[in-house]
């Protein structure tokens, strides 16, 4: 099946597909987790997630450490709480 459709022939209605694939979609999305004060530390990671992947090899290991610092560190101000333990171990090896 082509992207972005069922096995059916239906629009796919994953999240993925809507909120991630679709810039339209990002966007609105985007724009609601920034501006939900319950949800905005959620956006500012999802940013921030976005930025790392584009940043140059040299500087990922301390892009790296700022993001656990600023998302992952409990009581911090964007505290991202809701990510599971595994999430948001530090890589091993």
């Amino acid at each position: 099946a082509p992207p972005g459709h069922t096995q059916d022939g239906g629009q796919d209605t994953s999240f993925r597909w809507q909120c991630v694939d679709q810039p339209i979609g990002k966007l609105l999305f985007r724009r609601f987790l920034e501006g939900a004060p319950q949800f905005a530390a959620a956006g500012a990671l999802w940013s921030a997630i976005e930025a790392f992947e584009q940043c140059e090899d040299t500087e990922r290991e301390e892009s790296a450490k700022k993001l656990r610092s600023r998302f992952f560190t409990p009581g911090g101000a964007e505290h991202c709480g809701f990510l599971s333990a595994g999430a948001t171990a530090a890589p091993t090896g």
